[in-house]
């Protein structure tokens, strides 16, 4: 397993997640308001997105904070452990999931 290359690649990724979050979280341009009609549907749109944007921006920020976890495992010398019954989390799993804790009989018992 090179650790290394696996490093560089999720902090390449939580770079991406970071723009993406700041993009979604950056204020309304000036003069950019989302106004809300007297009548059943107005501003039903806006609305919606708002909410989709606000549950994406969640998504994305515990992601990064996944990331995160697995660079301090990297640093540590713990990644790749299990954090639950601190067996070795094996490359398969590792190469799909890099910010995995768990090893898949342990994220298969619900804690993942």
């Amino acid at each position: 397993m090179d650790v290394e290359a696996i490093r560089s690649d999720l902090a390449g990724r939580r770079n991406e997640l970071a723009d993406e979050l700041s993009r979604l979280t950056a204020p309304p341009e000036e003069g950019v308001g989302i106004g809300f009609g007297k009548r059943v549907g107005d501003g039903t749109t806006e609305a919606v997105e708002r909410i989709a944007t606000t549950a994406m921006a969640r998504s994305i920020a515990a992601s990064i904070s996944e990331i995160d976890n697995a660079l301090v495992r990297i640093a540590d010398g713990s990644y790749g452990v299990c954090e639950v019954c601190n067996q070795s989390i094996s490359e398969v799993r590792l190469a799909a999931r890099p910010a995995t804790v768990r090893c898949v009989g342990c994220a298969s018992g619900g804690q993942e």
